[in-house]
């Protein structure tokens, strides 16, 4: 059944001015939803709603706001089959992954609804007597929230959650091809008793967003941008902000390092890359661009790797697979030009390159009616290498060699890319020296360079983001501001560094 959505400001469908249709990249033939898209005026509108709403929600106590977030964590977890298998669909992610986005969602609610009774501030001693200083964490006010698909339901959670949690109003903006997921969790969210206009979901192309978001910075409806995607689209958003003076939350692209060393244990090393390369078709932000093997293992890591990857299963993401098709077409057409990155110093020893067809099939499997790709692996990958320095988001992994680790790390840093990173090593020393000298902002130890826990900060650094964290009680920083106050109860004026009692030392007191 194709579902017919549309954008939603202060609780009432808003018009639509074009079309989209969502398609299940496993079937194209199957239209999953009829999007209704807004253009610039209603994106504007809704950050006005969503600024009157936000009002009256601040007003609500802290503690009942978790409450909500707690009814929002059940109705998920309630939901849950349904809502991974609408992903699904409409995404192509395998099933297990996309229950254990759902899961995500839930995780987040556990840990942000306790945190409605945490919003601490401080008691602070003043210099002077008679007076007392406090801290507060107030909402900024409005954020508009921008969320690409590969996730489309638990990394718009992790936004959407502590953000209404502080008491700010939120205009989401999710990717279109990922709409009808986003439907689906916003009626959720809505669900749990959110008030009309709290929450706003629009529906918009890239170029009405950003005219959109530029209106509304412009009168004064928007206090914070979070926003997912690609760097080169980051650092637009992060430009228009800094002309309204304001520092947006950017979590943007990688080309995320896997540093193998002599000691590494390959088998380990090998599942490791086999799931941060080529897991929901390499389509992550965390996905791993290069391997990094020490020249000593580098032909029995690539020669298990390979092997690997030719005995994973790629196919219908209904059934137990590694991967299922790429996200929407624009996403397959793109990853053709990565393709053609391949050099002939490279030596690709996967196997065939391209797309699935029954004219290249993958086994049994031909692909058909689907956007399914060959996973590819390329050795001898060198730094100047475009396959190298840029984000190849989709099913390819380079590989090259380096003779000892401070290599490895320059080599790592070199893209200046800074999200995710992994070293495969049983030697302690090799691990914490990896740590200091990485750029990323988060590091694994013998696991992938994907996979993040509800709890921990998630963001990067460089081409990766503006070091904003996601996630965790890191976030709460993103979407409050912190507020002094000084109480003076002594009866005069009492000027701080000036008025403060001096007791004199004896400095050349010696024993």
């Amino acid at each position: 059944m194709t579902r017919q959505i549309v954008s939603v400001v202060g609780g009432k469908d808003a018009a639509a001015t074009d079309t989209y249709a969502s398609v299940n990249p496993a079937r194209t033939s199957e239209i999953v939803a009829q999007v209704g898209l807004a253009d610039a005026g209603t994106f504007a509108d809704a950050c006005r709603t969503a600024k009157d709403a936000q009002r009256e929600w601040a007003k609500v106590p802290a503690p009942v706001r978790g409450r909500v977030i707690a009814s929002i964590g059940r109705l998920v977890e309630a939901n849950a089959e349904s809502l991974a298998r609408l992903v699904t669909r409409e995404i192509g992610k395998p099933y297990a992954e996309a229950l254990g986005e759902v899961r995500e969602i839930v995780d987040t609610c556990d840990f942000f609804l306790g945190e409605g009774r945490r919003l601490y501030g401080q008691t602070v001693p003043s210099e002077m007597p008679d007076k007392n200083l406090f801290t507060f964490r107030n909402p900024v006010g409005v954020a508009a929230v921008i969320t690409a698909g590969n996730f489309p339901v638990a990394v718009p959670s992790w936004y959407l959650v502590p953000a209404l949690l502080c008491g700010n109003a939120v205009v989401w903006k999710p990717a279109e091809y990922a709409a009808a997921s986003a439907h689906a969790l916003y009626r959720i969210f809505v669900a749990a008793g959110l008030p009309d206009g709290v929450l706003d979901l629009v529906f918009a192309d890239g170029a009405q967003t950003f005219e959109g978001l530029e209106r509304a910075l412009t009168e004064g409806t928007v206090q914070k941008i979070g926003f997912t995607g690609s760097s080169a689209v980051g650092s637009k958003i992060g430009e228009l902000a800094g002309r309204h003076l304001q520092s947006p939350c950017l979590e943007l692209g990688g080309k995320n390092p896997m540093v193998i060393m002599p000691d590494a244990e390959l088998d380990l090393a090998v599942e490791g890359a086999l799931f941060s390369g080529f897991g929901t078709a390499g389509q992550r932000c965390t996905s791993l661009g290069t391997v990094i093997v020490h020249e000593s293992v580098h032909q029995e890591f690539t020669e298990r790797f390979t092997r690997a990857v030719q005995q994973a299963e790629i196919g219908d993401p209904e059934q137990d697979v590694l991967a299922g098709p790429l996200l929407d077409q624009k996403f397959a057409d793109r990853y053709e030009e990565y393709l053609t990155w391949i050099e002939p110093h490279h030596q690709v020893v996967s196997g065939p390159v391209g797309r699935i067809t029954a004219d290249s099939p993958r086994r049994a499997f031909t692909g058909a009616g689907g956007l399914y790709y060959h996973p590819v692996v390329v050795d001898g990958v060198r730094p100047s290498d475009r396959l190298f320095l840029e984000e190849t988001f989709g099913p390819i992994v380079g590989v090259t060699t380096f003779t000892s680790l401070d290599e490895a790390i320059e080599l790592a840093n070199l893209p200046g890319y800074g999200l995710s990173s992994s070293i495969y090593t049983t030697d302690p020393k090799h691990a914490f020296r990896f740590r200091e000298g990485i750029s990323a902002g988060m590091v694994s130890v013998n696991n992938s360079t994907s996979g993040a826990e509800a709890h921990l900060p998630f963001g990067g650094n460089g081409k990766s983001g503006n070091g904003s964290r996601q996630s965790g009680m890191w976030v709460l920083d993103q979407f409050t501001r912190w507020q002094s106050m000084n109480w003076d109860h002594s009866g005069r004026l009492q000027k701080a560094q000036m008025d403060v009692a001096d007791i004199t030392p004896d400095m050349g007191f010696r024993i």
